[in-house]
């Protein structure tokens, strides 16, 4: 059954219902309320920015770019946007939609907590960064109406959502801290860990093997 939530339009296909269920199995209720928030954001922000991404693709790339912290998809040595974008990938081939379909969700998922590069790709891969940029960090809510606000967290609430979705990032990613040098997540193993030493960029060039 068709089902509209804030104005936007969830796409009901045989991929979105097997989407829906997958994440569900896979991540408890903090990140599935995340991620199809971050659907319903990200097509919301699309829209006022004029982008019009595919929405089955939008949908995959809201519903998946979290399960690399989830302990079923999450592996030891590579970043968790990583994981969920390989997950997405091989969800997406495996239902038949292309390979630059596929591509461009996983660039999507890879790239969520990267700012600015996804705004310069395909609404499929940026798509994905508003969403979470809206749910996560609250930016652009003013372009969206309170009436689509409200009935966005009516359908998928947000209880202490602030300090559980910190505690979920750390959760997923405690066991791998070296992965997150270079992105904002370094961020999230510092606050919970104060023992964690975080790598130096200048250092690392000032200290390495060329003597010049």
């Amino acid at each position: 059954m068709t089902e509209t939530i804030g104005g936007i339009v969830v796409p009901d296909t045989k991929l979105t219902r097997e989407a829906t269920a997958l994440v569900r199995q896979a991540a408890d209720p903090t990140i599935f309320n995340h991620s199809r928030r971050v659907f319903l954001w990200g097509m919301l922000q699309a829209k006022a920015m004029g982008l019009q991404p595919d929405p089955e693709l939008a949908y995959v790339g809201g519903m998946f770019h979290d399960l690399g912290l989830t302990p079923k998809y999450r592996t030891a040595d590579r970043r968790f946007e990583v994981d969920g974008a390989e997950a997405a990938y091989d969800f997406l081939r495996e239902h038949g939609r292309s390979e630059q379909d596929a591509r461009n969700v996983w660039l999507g998922i890879a790239l969520h907590t990267t700012p600015e590069i996804p705004m310069s790709l395909a609404p499929e891969v940026a798509v994905v960064t508003l969403g979470v940029e809206t749910d996560v960090l609250g930016l652009r809510l003013d372009k969206i109406s309170d009436e689509g606000r409200q009935e966005v967290v009516r359908a998928h609430p947000r209880p202490q959502f602030k300090q559980r979705i910190l505690e979920a990032f750390y959760e997923g990613m405690k066991d791998r801290p070296e992965t997150t040098f270079g992105t904002m997540n370094d961020d999230v193993i510092s606050h919970f860990d104060p023992s964690f030493q975080r790598e130096d960029f200048v250092r690392i060039i000032l200290g390495n093997d060329w003597s010049e």
